[in-house]
């Protein structure tokens, strides 16, 4: 069974420093070498710019979202799943798309925090492409400045800021809406990282071509979460 908590709108980021490096020898000159950071990888070409969509995508900008988190194909490592079965694992920020052939499309995630992540099987009811965003009356209850969004007000429009994103994958069971979603996510760099309020966020680019993939009525599993309630 679905264990569903409230939602709860958060995210926070680390901020990283470099480190500096001096010669060993004194010196008169104040100057202070700074290790330059490796240079970061390029993108695929499938991140790039997405110029055909209603509200047209920017390319994901270089060194943001770690490499192991870029979407590829990979062998099967839940080969006891049927073909179309989507398996998401908040452990390893990782959601994988069973194929028939002994391998599965994997796509790096962001995920809820502890206190606020779910667990178990569901199904995918229905899909939207650019959906409108609904703030649950609970979250609008902690946060009255999200009613112009609320279920009464008739939500968020669609767009690029949307929390949504560009697709939505809305979660049933046993015919009733659990109010999670696998959905798009205009924030790159919550890939790899625990802050959203349950949902499961992938790159606008990745729930594009998992929309693209998955059918209607496709079994989802969800592991559960073993992370601290901290970021990841």
């Amino acid at each position: 069974m679905i264990t569903r908590r409230s939602l709860l709108g958060a995210a926070s980021m680390a901020a990283l420093s470099g480190c500096t490096s001096m010669g060993s020898r004194p010196s008169t000159n104040s100057a202070v070498a700074v290790a330059a950071p490796p240079p970061a990888p390029d993108m695929p070409a499938f991140y790039g710019p997405i110029p055909d969509e209603t509200f047209p995508v920017p390319a994901v900008p270089a060194g943001v979202v770690p490499q192991r988190y870029w979407r590829r194909r990979v062998a099967n490592p839940f080969p006891d799943h049927a073909a179309g079965t989507i398996i998401v694992d908040p452990n390893a920020f990782y959601l994988h798309l069973v194929e028939g052939d002994g391998s599965a499309m994997r796509y790096g995630i962001g995920v809820g925090r502890q206190g606020f992540s779910w667990a178990g099987d569901a199904v995918v009811q229905y899909r939207r492409k650019w959906p409108r965003w609904k703030a649950p009356d609970d979250m609008v209850a902690r946060q009255p400045e999200l009613a112009p969004y609320s279920v009464a007000a008739g939500g968020m429009d669609p767009g690029l800021k949307n929390p949504l994103g560009a697709r939505a994958l809305y979660l049933f069971q046993n015919g009733e809406d659990t109010l999670y979603r696998i959905h798009g996510n205009p924030e790159a760099n919550s890939i790899g990282r625990a802050v959203s309020s349950g949902c499961i966020r992938l790159l606008n680019h990745d729930i594009i071509d998992l929309h693209d993939r998955v059918r209607d009525g496709s079994k989802v599993v969800v592991r559960p979460s073993t992370m601290p309630d901290a970021l990841a």
